[in-house]
């Protein structure tokens, strides 16, 4: 059988995985990856897709993940993440990428994150994108030139956020337009009503990530009385109607005894959460302040608990600071992503406001290649320890060498404040968690590849 499948075009291949992902069996699910085998040229990614598979044979809880996307989702949705994200983005998307390095000379991104307008009815306090201008907004013409872009180089998976994405009006034309590509839409989850859910259903493509800070009491203070209940809502609307969705939490100094309690992540569990995405707060944007930043031990004890998560829990986390180890240290700079904000501005990332190139002027290759963007790739290569991966936090001493590099611009009024009149707290904080960090370092991951292959230069 394996030996005819080798011999299928991509579209049959990708017509027989979707044949069979009405039935959500352990021997489905391993037809699955016998098939996506077969798509991507690269070993790692073969290896990859082998290791997932043991652990269906094994019956590992995570696997309980994949085999809900099967069983709950509705078919419009679960076909296009199948084909659009599995496929074109995550299998046959490493090919083109990779043939795209080997023109360019330089890996592009995994995804590129696009803030297409900072329009928002909320005021939260410690927004990261609080002090950018209100009124920006990105046309619908820019931001399907930075869609096709992104195809030019292989990269179909697209992060949506703002402001709130869904005030922009013609959004959904364009989730239309390039219904070949996965879009993750931050949203504060106000905005969702039965006729959004409807376009949901019909595009088949976009996941929303609802915003919370914990339960009621957490959420409202944050946001604004009653929006607790307006995003449990908007969770029950798209659960009721088999589509998919995430969370999406900001780990500050006042709620990490929530987001480390396991009854938490099953109350999310049962509002029928797929995915958490999990941020730490830092001091940027509306009226930063480092008090509000998860302590050193906070941090950590997140880390220890996302791995207890993640080993009984069928959801799917994505922890930004302390998944170091597992995608290789910082993902900002184009090593993994880059943020387009609703002003056109390239910056490294969501939380690195500064930039030296605009999508008006340049494209986003230029921008990937430029010497700001590949100095920042460089220097990421120099971390020895992946616990500690972030310029801003961990390493802030590389991040004034950036904001201060030549053409470098703040995209935003205040935005230095981190580097400037923050930095003797930053440095604090990145001396105490580089303590506790560089312990769990040499206790937990003695044979990581990367100590293996630094040990190896020596």
């Amino acid at each position: 059988m394996l030996q005819t499948l080798k011999t299928y075009t991509r579209d049959k291949l990708v017509s027989y995985l979707l044949s069979l992902a009405t039935s959500s069996s352990d021997d489905t699910l391993i037809k699955m990856t016998h098939l996506m085998e077969l798509i991507p040229k690269k070993d790692y990614y073969k290896a990859r897709i082998r290791w997932v598979r043991d652990l269906i044979k094994m019956r590992h809880p995570s696997i309980e993940f994949p085999r809900r996307i099967l069983r709950e989702l509705h078919p419009n949705q679960r076909d296009k993440w199948i084909t659009n994200l599995a496929v074109n983005h995550l299998l046959s998307g490493t090919n083109k990428r990779k043939e795209w390095a080997d023109q360019n000379g330089f890996y592009p991104p995994s995804t590129v994150v696009i803030s297409v307008t900072m329009r928002c009815n909320l005021s939260c306090y410690g927004c990261y994108a609080g002090d950018y201008n209100k009124a920006l907004e990105l046309s619908l013409d820019e931001i399907d030139g930075v869609l096709t872009q992104m195809k030019e180089m292989g990269i179909y998976f697209a992060v949506i956020s703002g402001g709130e994405p869904f005030f922009m009006q013609g959004i959904f034309d364009l989730f239309k337009k390039h219904n070949d590509m996965a879009f993750l839409v931050f949203t504060h989850g106000g905005l969702i009503d039965e006729r959004l859910v409807q376009q949901l259903i019909e595009v088949g493509n976009v996941m929303p990530a609802f915003s919370l800070e914990g339960y009621q009491q957490e959420t409202d203070e944050r946001r604004g009385a009653g929006h607790f209940n307006k995003v449990l809502n908007a969770m029950r609307l798209l659960r009721e109607n088999g589509l998919s969705f995430c969370g999406s939490f900001t780990h500050s100094s006042k709620n990490t005894d929530i987001i480390t309690d396991p009854a938490y992540i099953d109350f999310l569990l049962e509002q029928g959460v797929f995915a958490l995405w999990l941020f730490s707060y830092v001091p940027v944007g509306r009226e930063p302040n480092p008090d509000l930043m998860p302590s050193p031990e906070q941090r950590d004890r997140l880390r220890r608990a996302t791995i207890e998560f993640r080993a009984t829990r069928p959801m799917l986390f994505i922890d930004f600071w302390n998944d170091g180890p597992i995608i290789s240290g910082c993902i900002a700079g184009g090593r993994k992503y880059i943020h387009v904000n609703a002003n056109g501005d390239i910056e490294p990332c969501v939380f690195c406001h500064f930039a030296v190139d605009n999508i008006r002027r340049a494209s986003l290759k230029e921008a990937l290649g430029s010497p700001l963007f590949r100095k920042i790739r460089e220097k990421q290569g120099e971390h020895d320890n992946l616990l500690r991966p972030c310029m801003l936090i961990d390493h802030p001493d590389y991040g004034r060498e950036f904001f201060q590099s030549e053409g470098a611009y703040p995209t935003h009024e205040g935005a230095d404040a981190i580097f400037t009149s923050l930095a003797d707290r930053m440095d604090d904080y990145a001396r105490s968690y580089g303590e506790i960090a560089d312990r769990a370092w040499d206790d937990e991951f003695k044979e990581h590849p990367v100590r293996q292959r630094n040990s190896g230069k020596q």
